[in-house]
């Protein structure tokens, strides 16, 4: 048998050798293309994840390794749309409601668009490998759901790379809580050569008793009594005192108000206003009145402002003692004269004098009655 030799041209040579060599190269995967990537530290903060608020949005992602975001390029965020998940308001966001930075510096929008649940912008800046794009959305312009769950928000740029992430909506947490209310007045006598508002006490008092004892012409005589207030109304308390009748005797006689029976609601020196001792004025042969450490009463009365100030011991409540927030019951700020507010503590001074004209009797009495109101 004998063998028929073949002739291959040089031509038909090289052509196999390219087939065969493309074969093995596409087997073993010595090939290049194009490859979109996953956007990485992709996320969406809202402002408020209660359900049908419209919050604010920061869309932020990071540009993938081997990829870039090209300026005048697109990116495209698809909002969720569908019942439960849909977010509302997102077609009628314009370009304003959005603030754009690429790796922290601020990037301008240069086109805009947003039609259904689609938003897409191109930007004047580039991003390369690794750098960040934070899109933010205003607050009030997009509405969250009305349903609890989460919702898939997707970004993808026009050189293929692609994420997506999720927001969850639940509705806020009501905290709610009880402070009862309290309120302590508590009235303490005070002991002899006790200092209040410019004077000294010339006797002794108890919580229940303002005992001046026997009165001689032309001496003054002071008593005093300590309050205390403690409470947490917010909006602090006012404390008056008022008289249910001039200190009277069986006979009918009487003291009157400072200053010589006018009733005084202004706060007024007493060693410039002595009883005058008239003699056809029974008004004027005597006459007491009360003093506070308390230098602010907030408006609620004239305040005290000086050593030695007086006002009447009136039928009508006069306010003084107030504070305008929560006390301790104790701080005394201005110490024993009317200096400042007393917060929690003042000192109530009560003074007497009579002329040789008033009436004489043994059982010249009074009742006061101190009221404290709490303002919650």
């Amino acid at each position: 048998m004998f063998a028929k030799a073949t002739n291959v041209g040089f031509a038909q040579r090289v052509v196999a050798t390219l087939v065969a060599c493309a074969v093995l190269l596409w087997s073993i995967g010595a090939y290049t293309t194009a490859q979109a990537a996953n956007l990485t530290l992709i996320s969406n903060t809202l402002s408020d994840s209660d359900l049908s608020v419209a919050a604010g949005h920061t869309i932020a992602f990071t540009i993938p390794a081997g990829s870039a975001y090209t300026n005048t390029g697109n990116i495209v965020i698809t909002f969720p749309s569908g019942p439960g998940t849909g977010f509302t308001g997102v077609a009628a966001s314009v370009q304003g409601d959005y603030t754009v930075t690429v790796n922290g510096g601020a990037a301008a929008i240069d086109f805009f668009d947003s039609t259904g649940q689609v938003v897409t912008m191109s930007l004047d800046t580039s991003a390369t490998a690794g750098q960040e794009i934070v899109v933010a959305l205003d607050a009030g312009v997009v509405t969250n759901p009305d349903t609890a769950g989460s919702a898939e928000f997707v970004v993808t740029t026009d050189d293929g790379d692609t994420g997506k992430t999720r927001v969850a909506l639940i509705d806020n947490v009501l905290v709610t809580a009880i402070v009862q209310t309290s309120f302590d007045f508590t009235i303490t006598g005070l002991a002899t050569s006790t200092a209040v508002n410019g004077t000294t006490t010339t006797g002794s008092t108890t919580a229940t008793l303002i005992p001046f004892g026997v009165l001689v012409a032309g001496q003054t005589k002071t008593l005093a009594q300590r309050l205390n207030v403690t409470t947490n109304a917010a909006n602090g308390y006012v404390v008056t005192v008022e008289q249910d009748a001039n200190l009277q005797s069986s006979t009918g006689a009487d003291i009157d108000g400072f200053i010589d029976g006018a009733y005084t609601d202004t706060p007024t020196d007493w060693n410039s206003n002595l009883p005058s001792n008239s003699l056809l004025n029974e008004n004027t042969w005597g006459h007491w009145g009360i003093t506070s450490s308390d230098g602010n009463l907030f408006g609620a009365g004239t305040a005290f402002t000086g050593a030695n100030q007086y006002i009447a011991a009136s039928t009508t409540p006069r306010v003084i003692m107030a504070h305008n927030d929560p006390s301790n019951g104790s701080n005394s700020v201005g110490g024993t004269d009317a200096t400042t507010d007393d917060e929690g503590q003042t000192l109530i001074g009560y003074q007497i004098q009579i002329t040789p004209l008033q009436e004489a009797a043994d059982d010249y009495n009074t009742t006061l009655t101190y009221i404290a109101t709490p303002t919650f």
